[in-house]
């Protein structure tokens, strides 16, 4: 008897442990695009749409080199935008993440506005991955 009751509280406790377990840790993340910079005062576009889905948070990615990145701007479907005053010195792979407003976004396009002045000989690469 004393040993079902070990048993019992055992399974209920690992229950109990893995409801409290976050989502997010399990969520993947999904590329959204990429877009590889030039060496000046830039802006680039990354379009999504909404069959790519709705998101809760963005990553930016920057691999291949460095850049300082200034603002980002992501449009959404119902045509709403967020300005994102980034002002982040991106190194070979750094990252960020992003919460957006509101529940789960259907994001239209991603503009990014950044310079490479000093920052690297070589061209950078920037990703934006998305979770949902």
């Amino acid at each position: 008897m004393k040993e079902t009751v070990k048993l019992f509280m055992l399974i209920a406790t690992i229950f109990v442990a893995s409801s409290f377990s976050s989502s997010k840790a399990i969520q993947k993340w999904t590329k959204l695009g990429s877009k590889k910079v030039s060496f000046q005062l830039d802006r680039d576009v990354i379009r999504v749409g909404a069959n790519d889905g709705r998101f809760t948070e963005l990553k930016v990615q920057v691999t291949g080199g460095a850049l300082n990145m200034h603002k980002m701007v992501i449009e959404y479907g119902n045509g709403t935008k967020d300005n994102i005053p980034l002002k982040q010195n991106f190194k070979n792979n750094g990252t960020r993440v992003i919460d957006l407003q509101g529940n789960k976004r259907v994001i239209k396009d991603i503009t990014f506005y950044y310079d490479t002045k000093n920052k690297s000989r070589r061209r950078a690469i920037v990703h934006v991955y998305g979770r949902r």
